[in-house]
C-alpha cells in the first residue's frame, strides 16, 4: 500500500470512529498554506482538529510520537486560519488518532 492510499485509509477509520461516538465531521484534509489538518470536527459545541497517524506496528514507537513539535505548530498555525474563517467564537481542541495494527487509540487534548 502506497503512502497517499495508506493515509487515506487511516483517515477513513478515524473519520469512521468519530461518527460513531458523536463527532459531525466538518472537513478533511483542511489546508492553508503549508499547513494540513487530518480531520476538523464537532463534538456538541466543540470544535476538534484530528492529526491522525497509522503505523503497521510499533517497533520504532507508537504512533502519536510521530507528531513533531513542527507539525503541532503548522497544525496550530491552520487551525487559527479556520477559526478565523467561520469566526468561531468557542471551545477548541486538539487531539491524536493513533492507529496501529488493529489498535485505534483517541487522544484527546493531544498538544496546544
Amino acid at each position: 500500500m502506497d503512502q497517499k492510499t495508506k493515509g487515506k485509509y487511516g483517515e477513513d477509520l478515524a473519520v469512521s470512529f468519530l461518527q460513531k461516538h458523536g463527532y459531525e465531521i466538518l472537513e478533511r484534509n483542511y489546508r492553508h498554506r503549508r499547513g494540513e489538518i487530518d480531520i476538523i470536527a464537532l463534538e456538541k459545541n466543540l470544535l476538534v482538529f484530528v492529526e491522525v497517524k497509522l503505523r503497521r506496528d510499533v517497533g520504532y514507537g507508537q504512533p502519536e510520537s510521530f507528531v513533531s513539535n513542527a507539525q503541532q505548530r503548522l497544525v496550530i498555525e491552520t487551525a487559527e486560519e479556520y477559526i478565523f474563517a467561520i469566526n468561531w467564537q468557542k471551545d477548541i481542541r486538539f487531539d491524536i488518532i493513533a492507529i496501529h495494527g488493529e489498535e485505534l487509540e483517541h487522544i484527546k487534548d493531544a498538544f496546544y
